[in-house]
């Protein structure tokens, strides 16, 4: 492959850093960068780094116009922020190591040519712009280092702002069109030549040693600076010779060549300070990768260390062949962290076995380093559970860091932060205490955090703290955008530890359930004047519908104004946001929308400026001048207005279904002024160009247009404009079809769980193929079965492996992944398969307890206990070392068995005799070999010759219960002369001394186990064993134990069972399994795993162990044992007796009987129809059903109908009436299988006569039923209001249906007419009383037939409802109210109605009333009262009133005492006096008319009577004066009682309006009447004119 583009297109630059011999070697390296995706380091560092780059920068400054400064000074910024960007890329790859993680990252070398946005200035001719890709800008390379380069930042900062301030300067003089001479021309060809030359020599000059090198590269400085100001000094003076100039001109020139040569000078300066000999140099191994030799199925490690500028990129090769770490997924795992390479083989297998290159290149050259690994294989019975223990390491205190070789500091973390879970809005700290060692004051460690290893920096949204000794990171409002791997960085100095733990954070709880979750991650891809574009993530959750798009919102920076962007949600995961206001800042966030509603919006993005990228430069750097000289501009003349050219290269960048965005560059000509841009459209195929910006138009090289057609093609074009007018159009872009350019993912595959803890999964995957800007992989689980499925992540994860956390221990998972990129997210993988959730297997812990167990002249045989944990699989070997042991002295340790040892024992050969040795024994798994067990105690090889046997060994002590457990052990190795024929067990309490040892057997016993009895609970024991034959006693055994008798909570016992089929089984459960636990069954604590007697069933925390013919053999005690336990253990002992009763048991479920519910029975249905049922447990499909009669078999019928529900197991048999010949025996017999039963019911005699008349009875009802009956009959009820209501319910009725009351037989005529609401009529009688007593019918009929009800209320039926209303009146009554009278004082009551038959009793201070003159009840309408005349003290005191209703007594009380008493006997007393007066006072009895008419001359004569004691005073009034007794009128007043009143002779003058008044001391009285008096001749007269007038309105 040929060189990169821009080094074809720059020889001069290609040249300056490259000899002949290198170029062969780069362009390899270059090939093979291509090639690998996960490099990063080295050519971009060295793009981004490299020193000869100064010498391009020397070269432009002397070729260059003085406008090219200000493009260098940009350049020069942009290639700093490109050296930190490649920086934290490395940093970030290197701490996550770029194969496990797969974090691809780009190439920043890359981001220093995109396509500008702006045209800038360029240190290139015209014809090298030309012959430059479209989309490419040169890079100004740097090589500066801050620890080589000799400067400080301040002037570093003063050197950079120098040169932009005069390259602004100088593009204003460039702008004024002042052109050069030819002789310029030629002294600048002049000048390039020698420059050239000299360039030559300065390389020829760094071929010889180091001295000459730098006296040359001086030399070289001097002269390049010298012809440098010469050239420059000629070069002014032909120039001023040949051209006419005017006076400011002049003087701006001589500004500009002043400070043109202060900053070449200042430039030489700064680079003769760097040496590049000290960032160049070629890659080194600082520690070269080892050989191994390993046992087949181990992991192994290959590391080394490389050192190198740029970067070294290093590559592993087996057999000259490179490593695919994907095309044997797992096998391989390649690292790079911090400058410490290694490569993992996994499993090995013989065709591992091979030479290893790695290989480090950089463009200084490339250096290998080799190291073989030997693959062994054991040449007897291959075992495949071989150790398993991986490389070993050393640990990293010990190891090389960064910055050199050794440290002094530990450091270690304690109370560490896990796996975390969180949910938006929730607040979380994570945090870890930190120990350092050795502590020194005023000494503080370095604490960084990182998240997917970018360090982490305090915002609003996170903050750290360190307080001396923990270090917290704080987050105040979770986002999904902080989930991640966080990491934890403590440096000391020269060196630095980590630690890392996953954060999760879930999706808050939706406002309307069913939206979608928040999107996440919105940033600003690309800012502008016109619009800034938008990015974000799309979220895992979609609420359970497909999201149909986002909805983008913004704020301006400053307010609190929420707007949103876009009328209609856009699925593609970027957007244009337009109608922005120049130079304002913006906050954007979006939220995603389904079908049903809108869900929360994301977290808001960083504030964004709408301005031009150059505009913002401008702004941040704002450069100063770096002279001290005054510079007077004076106001240039104005000129004449250019109308702009045409805009260039321009180009469709990106185009979606929603919009389509252009770019191009702005036109060469175009004038002083600024200028403006109006884009154009049109359909492919014709030349109807429509203008897109007519109001607003565009002020930045770059538009998005929206509201195109999708599926449609479309061209555009653009125009410049400015005050001059608008200038021709642009070449319009090639046909355009509007629509998403990328596509959506594929779905990944191969999903590939696999264990890890036990609360969490691995899970991989194959990526998807030919996916294009990937953000990531979104994982999800589901409980295999449930078809419920969450989210894993909710944040995307790159790369083909994630760890699931938070899942539940024993629960079985299924997994399926997919992936996103802006077009959206792909159709789900294939499901997994199925996988248990529990730890991985891991080696086992040391065995313990090494003792001897015999002795002989050159070898001697070994015990040993095993592991307390086994690592969640079972041990398959052990393998001993040993050593000698000379004074005291021990020597190196050996191996002493090459093949592992399946036994607790194993006898070591080839020794010396009367050496002293000690032995380390180390337990096998499928894990690996676990660590070594401690050292044992010496022992001296040294032949035995004792006749009694030796100890008893493997002690074990198991089912421990409070009073009780079970010791195990294994023979004696050395029996001694005679075999061994008995044991002897020994206890004491753990804290007794060593006298107090007692013995549990009088008699040896021959079994190798004992069940202890007699345990006191909660007291620690120990144990030994002696062994015994002929010979006598032995030594005791090491001590079992100690071992507490103790019950511990949730234990659980072997429960026996006897299944339906008559199958015996032995089960146990344990609860507190660990996910490496396993079921152990023996038989007297023997393995059964062999036996053909038995069978052992085991899923989950339930194991079964299945007898397949139980008999006399299989006496004995069973037991289970739990692996990786506290020693969880139980047993169960099947005797002779428990033989027996098991098979017995066993018997009856192999020839069962049908199990029944209910025995067969009779019942009487609806119709009068006869059931016969019966119901079984349960019955099978092939179960039989035959019904017997009086021992015959019937059959179904007309008259019998047979039924059979075998879900159910009812057998129904039914007849439809029962007749004189049906009485007999029924009998229904089953058959199920094997299993049979039956059931009988005698119907004869009394019992069938009975059940006749029953069915007999629902047959007429049923009939009376048919048409409108009764569904309750007559009763009655009490109301509130103590009437009387007779109710019944009715059915089946119809508009015709009538309905009539009867008393005795006497039709009841009703006032309205029943609607039969509800089914229920009524008939009210109010105030109820003996008058209402009778017999009550209703009768209802149509045509279909008539119903009727009786109910009888006479005699008792009639006192029991008259109880009823006398309670209900007597509930009614109100509380005892106190009146006061003119007789005395009053208690009443008031109810609802009062009946004879409600008594009433009073009593007064708990006595009853006698009732006299003075004291008496009565009943008064609805008031029941109690009068007391003329009270006296005597009468204070408690009235209770009781009305009793012939069953209960209702009481009402008031206390007339007191104030109570005071305040009623004062108005008794008043109301008294006023009756007195009342009866006393003066008035008229009667006598007097109202009106007297009287004939003129008659004498009037009135009689009146009158009382009053003492007797009143009378006196008369006529017209309201007072009429005094006169001859005419007479006035008499006799006896008191008796007044006259006499006119003789009455005239007209008589007549008016007469009073009698009446008066005494209590009062007066006044009696009116009027007198009237006619004349009779007046009175004719009167009468004929009266006549006259009614003649005349007759006519």
């Amino acid at each position: 492959m040929s060189l990169p583009f821009y080094q074809r297109s720059h020889q001069h630059y290609d040249l300056s850093y490259r000899n002949k011999d290198l170029r062969t070697t780069v362009s390899h390296y270059q090939r093979e960068k291509k090639r690998s995706a996960i490099y990063t380091h080295g050519s971009t560092a060295y793009s981004s780094r490299s020193s000869a780059a100064h010498r391009q920068e020397s070269e432009a400054f002397r070729q260059a116009s003085a406008s090219s400064f200000q493009q260098q000074a940009s350049q020069y910024a942009l290639s700093s922020e490109v050296s930190r960007k490649a920086a934290s890329a490395y940093d970030y790859g290197s701490s996550y190591g770029l194969t496990d993680s797969s974090l691809l990252l780009d190439d920043y070398s890359s981001k220093l040519s995109p396509k500008p946005k702006r045209a800038k200035h360029s240190l290139l001719s015209g014809e090298e712009k030309e012959n430059l890709p479209s989309d490419y800008m040169v890079p100004i390379f740097s090589g500066r280092q801050k620890h080589v380069s000799g400067i400080t930042d301040t002037e570093e900062e003063r050197i950079k702002e120098a040169a932009a301030y005069i390259a602004q300067r100088n593009l204003l003089a460039s702008e004024e069109g002042i052109t050069t001479s030819k002789q310029s021309t030629a002294s600048k060809q002049t000048t390039a030549s020698k420059q050239s030359t000299a360039s030559k020599q300065s390389t020829a000059s760094k071929q010889s040693t180091a001295s000459r090198q730098s006296t040359a590269s001086k030399q070289s400085t001097a002269s390049r600076q010298s012809v440098v100001s010469k050239q420059a000094t000629s070069t002014l003076q032909q120039e001023e010779t040949s051209e006419k100039k005017s006076r400011k001109v002049v003087i701006r020139e001589k500004a500009e060549h002043l400070s043109l040569r202060k900053t070449l000078e200042e430039t030489e300066a700064y680079h003769a300070k760097l040496n590049e000999d000290h960032l160049l140099h070629a890659p080194e191994f600082i520690i070269k990768p080892r050989s191994h030799t390993v046992w087949e199925k181990e992991n192994v490690k290959l590391h080394c260390s490389v050192a190198g500028w740029p970067e070294p990129r290093v590559t592993w090769y087996k057999n000259q062949v490179p490593i695919n770490v994907h095309a044997n997924p797992g096998k391989y795992i390649i690292e790079s962290r911090y400058g410490m390479h290694t490569l993992e083989i996994n499993a090995c297998d013989f065709e591992d076995t091979a030479q290893y290159r790695a290989s480090a290149m950089n463009v200084k050259g490339e250096l290998s380093a080799y190291a073989s690994v030997v693959v062994k294989r054991y040449k007897g019975e291959f075992d495949e559970t071989r150790f398993h223990a991986g490389a070993s390491t050393m640990p990293l205190s010990f190891g090389v860091t960064p910055y050199g070789y050794a440290s002094k500091f530990e450091i270690h973390f304690d109370d560490k932060f896990d796996v975390s879970f969180g949910r938006e809005g929730e607040t979380m700290s994570l945090g870890c205490r930190v120990v350092i060692t050795p502590d020194i004051k005023h000494f503080q460690p370095e604490i960084q955090w990182y998240r997917n290893g970018v360090p982490l920096s305090p915002s609003k949204w996170v903050q750290t703290l360190w307080s001396g000794e923990r270090a917290t990171l704080t987050f105040s409002h979770l986002n999904k955008e902080d989930e991640g791997l966080y990491t934890i960085r403590v440096r000391m100095g020269e060196y630095y530890e980590q630690y890392s733990a996953y954060v999760f954070v879930r999706d808050a709880d939706a406002e309307i359930e069913g939206a979608p979750a928040a999107p996440l991650d919105v940033k600003c891809l690309e800012a502008n004047k016109d619009y800034i574009i938008i990015s974000w993530k799309q979220p895992a959750v979609d609420g359970g519908s497909p999201i149909l798009g986002y909805f983008i919102d913004k704020c301006e920076v400053g307010t609190d104004s929420w707007s949103q962007c876009n009328d209609t949600p856009v699925k593609f995961a970027r957007f244009p946001v337009t109608g922005l206001i120049e130079g304002r800042s913006y906050i954007f966030r979006v939220r995603a929308v389904n079908k049903t509603g809108i869900g929360f919006p994301s977290r808001v993005s960083e504030p964004v400026a709408a301005l031009d990228p150059a505009e913002k430069a401008r702004l941040k750097s704002r450069p100063s001048a770096p002279w001290t000289g005054q510079i007077i501009v004076t106001e240039e003349e104005p000129s004449e207005g250019i109308v702009p050219g045409p805009p260039t290269d321009l180009s469709v960048t990106e185009a979606t279904r929603s919009y389509v965005v252009l770019s191009w560059k702005p036109p060469g000509q175009r004038g002083h002024e600024g200028i403006m841009y109006f884009v154009e459209k049109c359909e492919a195929g014709t030349e109807n160009w429509q203008r897109v910006n007519t109001e607003l138009p565009v002020k930045s090289p770059r538009f998005a247009l929206f509201d195109l057609v999708e599926g449609k093609s479309y061209c555009f074009r653009v125009r410049c404009s400015n005050s001059a007018g608008v200038g021709e159009p642009s070449e319009a872009t090639e046909v355009t079809v509007v629509g998403d350019k990328l596509d959506i993912p594929k779905a990944p595959g191969k999903i590939i769980p696999s264990r890890n803890t036990d609360t969490s999964v691995v899970v991989s995957w194959e990526e998807s193929k030919d996916a294009k800007e990937l953000v990531g992989y979104y994982i999800e689980a589901s409980v295999a079965g449930s078809g419920k499925w969450e989210p894993c992540n909710n944040n995307p994860v790159k790369g083909s492996r994630f760890t699931c956390h938070g899942l539940v221990t024993g629960q079985s998972y299924i997994f399926r992944v997919r992936a996103v990129n802006a077009a959206g997210l792909s159709e789900y993988s294939q499901d997994s398969e199925a996988i248990e959730v529990k730890a991985a297997i891991a080696p086992p812990s040391p065995p313990c307890d090494i003792t001897c167990l015999e002795s002989f002249r050159d070898s001697m045989l070994l015990g040993w206990k095993q592991p307390d944990k086994i690592g969640g699989a079972e041990i398959t070997g052990y393998y001993v070392n040993y050593r000698e042991v000379i004074d005291g002295v021990p020597g190196k340790w050996r191996e002493a068995n090459v093949k592992a040892v399946s036994e607790e024992a194993y006898k070591i050969s080839n020794l010396k005799e009367n050496m002293v040795y000690q032995f380390q024994v180390a337990a096998m798994n499928m894990a690996g070999l676990g660590a070594p067990s401690a050292v044992s105690e010496c022992f001296k090889c040294e032949e035995w010759t004792i006749a009694v046997p030796g100890p008893p060994h493997s002690l074990k002590c198991s089912e421990v219960r409070k009073d009780s457990l079970v010791l195990q052990w294994k023979p004696p190795v050395h029996s001694g002369r005679t075999p061994v024929t008995g044991y002897f067990v020994d206890l004491k309490e753990a804290k007794a001394k060593e006298d107090q040892w007692r013995g549990l057997n009088e008699a040896a016993i021959k079994n190798i186990y004992l069940k202890v009895r007699g345990l006191k609970e909660g007291v620690s024991y120990v144990f030994r064993v002696r062994a015994i034959n002929q010979a006598g006693v032995g030594k005791p055994s090491d001590l079992a134990g100690p071992v507490v008798a103790e019950t511990r909570p949730g234990t659980k016992e072997v429960v026996v069972n006897v299944d339906d089929d008559g199958v015996i089984s032995l089960n146990f459960e344990c609860d507190k399994m660990t996910p490496k636990s396993e079921f152990s069954w023996s038989k007297d604590y023997v393995s059964t795993e062999d036996s053909p007697r038995l069978e052992v069933e085991s899923k989950g925390n339930k194991t079964k162990m299945t007898f397949k013919d139980l008999g006399m053999d299989d006496l004995g005690i069973y037991s289970c044992d739990v692996t990786d336990t506290d020693g969880i253990a139980s047993s169960y002992l099947i005797d002779e007796e428990e033989l027996k009763r098991l098979l017995a048991l066993s018997h009856e479920h192999k020839f069962p009987t049908v199990p029944v519910k209910s025995e067969l029975a009779v019942e009487i249905l609806e119709k009068g129809q006869v059931r016969f049922w019966m119901q079984a447990e349960k019955l099978s499909g092939n179960a039989k059903v035959n019904y017997i009669f009086n021992e015959k078999e019937i059959f179904e019928g007309p008259k019998y109908k047979m039924h059979i529900d075998r879900n159910t197991g009812i057998i129904e048999m039914f007849m439809e009436k029962l007749q004189d010949e049906d009485e007999g025996t029924y009998t229904f017999q089953l058959q199920d299988g094997k299993a049979t039963n039956h059931s009988t019911v005698v119907l004869i005699g009394d019992v069938f006569k009975k059940l006749q008349k029953e069915a007999e009875f629902q047959r007429q009802e049923w009939i009376r039923k048919q048409g409108p009956h009764f569904v309750e009959y007559l009763s009655w009820e009490v109301t509130g209001e103590c009437n009387v209501l007779l109710k019944c319910k009715v059915a089946n009725i119809k508009k015709e249906t009538h309905i009539v009351w009867y008393k005795d037989e006497r039709e009841i005529s009703v006032d309205e007419k029943h609607d039969f609401k509800d089914g229920i009529c009524t008939l009210l009688i109010t105030e109820f009383s003996k008058k209402d007593a009778g017999i009550y019918e209703v009768i209802l009929k149509d045509d279909r037939g008539k119903d009727k009800s009786r109910l009888k209320l006479v005699d008792e039926a009639f006192k029991e409802l008259m109880t009823e209303v006398c309670k209900q009146i007597a509930l009614s009554a109100t509380d005892l109210k106190i009146q006061s009278t003119a007789e005395g004082i009053r208690l009443y009551s008031f109810v609802t109605y009062y009946v004879e038959d409600l008594k009433v009793n009073w009593s007064h201070n708990g006595t009853a009333i006698r009732y006299s003159d003075r004291v008496k009840t009565g009943v008064t309408g609805e008031q029941i009262w109690l009068q007391i005349n003329e009270p006296t003290p005597n009468d204070k005191g408690k009235y209770v009133m009781e009305l009793f209703d012939g069953k209960t007594g209702h009481q009402k009380t008031v206390d007339l005492s007191g104030q109570a008493y005071d305040e009623a006997y004062a108005e008794f007393q008043r109301l008294k006096q006023a009756a007195i007066a009342e009866k006393n006072r003066a008035r008229v009895l009667g006598g007097l008319p109202d009106v007297v008419t009287i004939q003129e001359g008659k004498a009037l004569n009135l009689t009146c009577n009158v009382w009053g004691d003492p007797p009143p005073e009378v006196s008369w009034l006529k017209n309201e004066k007072a009429l005094a007794s006169d001859d005419h009128c007479n006035l008499r007043f006799e006896a008191g009682k008796t007044a006259y009143f006499t006119i003789n002779g009455v005239s007209t003058a008589d007549s008016g309006k007469y009073g009698l008044v009446v008066k005494n001391k209590y009062g007066s009285e006044t009696s009116d009447f009027t007198v009237s008096v006619f004349i009779p001749e007046e009175e004719a007269r009167m009468a004929a004119l009266e006549s006259l007038k009614g003649g005349k309105k007759a006519k």
